[in-house]
Parts: C-alpha cells; sequence; structure tokens
C-alpha cells in the first residue's frame, strides 16, 4: 500500500494539467533541456559513485573476509558498515565539510603539516567529483554489507579442484571466482546506482541548488515558490520511478542467477 498507491498517484498526476484535463504536456516536457541536463547528472553522479564503491567495496571485502586479518576486524567493520550506509543527509555533509572543506580538519593538517593543498592541486569538495567521494561513505560499507554473502558463499571445494588441476591463486580468481561472483558484483553495482539515484538531502545540504541533480529538480517543481508546477513534478517522478524499476529488476534478475551457484 505504502509503495504502490504513491506510485499511482504520481503517474496519474504525471498525465494530468492543473486543471485535472489529462494531457501529455508534462512527459513532452521532460526532455526540455533543464530536465535532461538533471537526469544526465544524476545519472553520471550515480554511475561514478557506484563504480567507485563496487570495485572499492568488493576490494574492501576481500581483505576483510579472505585477507588473513584477525577476528576482531571482520565483526567491527561489519558493525562500522552497518551504520555509515545509513548515514546521510545534513549530518553527512555537514561532516564532510567539516573535514574535507577549505577549513576543513583534514584540509588544514595537510595544509600546514605534510605541505599538500588540496584546493590547489584542483580538489574542491563542492563539484561533480567532491559529492562523489561524499557519496562513496555511504556507497563502499554498503556494498561491503551486500557482497559478504556471496565472497562467503565461494566453496573451499572449488579452490581445491582448481588447485588439483594446476591452477594458481591468480588462475582461480580469473577463472572460477570472479565469474561466480560477477553477477553478484553486477547486482551490487545496480543497487549502489538506485541507492545513488535517488539522494537529495545530502546534496542539498552540501551545494544548496548549484548542482540541479533529479531530486532537486523536482522538489522545486513540487515545493518551490518561483519552478512551482506539481504535474511536471510527477512527471518526473515517473521519469525517476521508471529509471529506478529498470535499475532493480535488473538487479533481481542478476541476484537470481547469482543464487544458482549457492544451491
Amino acid at each position: 500500500m505504502f509503495l504502490v498507491a504513491p506510485v499511482l498517484y504520481l503517474v496519474k498526476g504525471a498525465f494530468q494539467n492543473p486543471a485535472g484535463e489529462y494531457t501529455l504536456d508534462n512527459l513532452l516536457a521532460l526532455a526540455s533541456p533543464n530536465i535532461v541536463a538533471a537526469f544526465s547528472l544524476s545519472i553520471r553522479l550515480s554511475l561514478v559513485s557506484a563504480g567507485i564503491g563496487a570495485i572499492a567495496g568488493l576490494l574492501l571485502a576481500y581483505a576483510v573476509i579472505l585477507g588473513g586479518l584477525p577476528r576482531w576486524v571482520r565483526p567491527a567493520f561489519m558493525t562500522f558498515s552497518g551504520v555509515a550506509s545509513n548515514f546521510a543527509g545534513i549530518p553527512l555533509a555537514f561532516a564532510f565539510i567539516a573535514t574535507l572543506g577549505r577549513l576543513g580538519l583534514a584540509t588544514v593538517v595537510l595544509r600546514d603539516v605534510f605541505g599538500i593543498n588540496l584546493y590547489g592541486v584542483g580538489f574542491n569538495l563542492f563539484s561533480f567529483w567532491g559529492l562523489a567521494v561524499t557519496y562513496l561513505y555511504f556507497q563502499l560499507p554498503l556494498m561491503l554489507l551486500i557482497i559478504t554473502p556471496a565472497i562467503d558463499g565461494l566453496k573451499g571445494e572449488w579452490r581445491e579442484a582448481a588447485e588439483i588441476l594446476g591452477a594458481n591463486r591468480r588462475q582461480y580468481w580469473r577463472m572460477v571466482a570472479l565469474p561466480v561472483l560477477t553477477p553478484s558484483v553486477l547486482g551490487c553495482f545496480l543497487l549502489l546506482f538506485a541507492n545513488a539515484f535517488g539522494t537529495l538531502a545530502t546534496v542539498y545540504a552540501l551545494t544548496g541548488s548549484r548542482f540541479a541533480v533529479v531530486p532537486i529538480v523536482l522538489f522545486q517543481q513540487i515545493q518551490g515558490n518561483v519552478l512551482y508546477n506539481p504535474n511536471l513534478g510527477y512527471a518526473i517522478a515517473f521519469g525517476m520511478v521508471l529509471i529506478m524499476a529498470v535499475s532493480n529488476t535488473l538487479y533481481l534478475v542478476l541476484r537470481a542467477r547469482a543464487e544458482r551457484w549457492q544451491k
């Protein structure tokens, strides 16, 4: 009820004008330059943060689970990841401003102690790549949480069989482990993409409306004083729902394929 009913409401609103008459004008307005630019920015930002988060999270999960670290490391990482994956919005934006802003703690320490001027070499927290780095704070631990069962599912018999057939460690990972993990990794990437695509509070708190990602444009259309057009907002939300539906459907397909190896 809480998922389907709101979607049906916004789909209906996407095909209506303020007078309640049915029209396609709202969907045609999605082709306007500012809305296309917003979708492009959101997709690029989500792809970058999901890609880096998936790769870095996979390597981190490998180190934590199969890296031969002390036993206490894994539960500590998993506990932290459970908290960090849900840490977003205004608190996350403030934490990054206090850490990597122009007068942030890490920025000042690197400048005064190590002679490294982050902003002098081109880094800017309030830029595309700054947002991508901020997203990684919750993307990377989320990847660790959802890829861990897949890595745990790698059976010891597969490694033993590969070694008996003469495979070394690199060949085992290239020919056995990675092909088995690929559906899970791709599924996690799609889940991270969907997670980043719907982020609003973090971007808004960090950059205001300077980075017009799709959720901010949607917010402006429904709540704004100047750009107030709720039906266009419904159409934008409908476009977001379609993208999220495709992403999550592909994730479910890949997850089902990955679960075949656990049987």
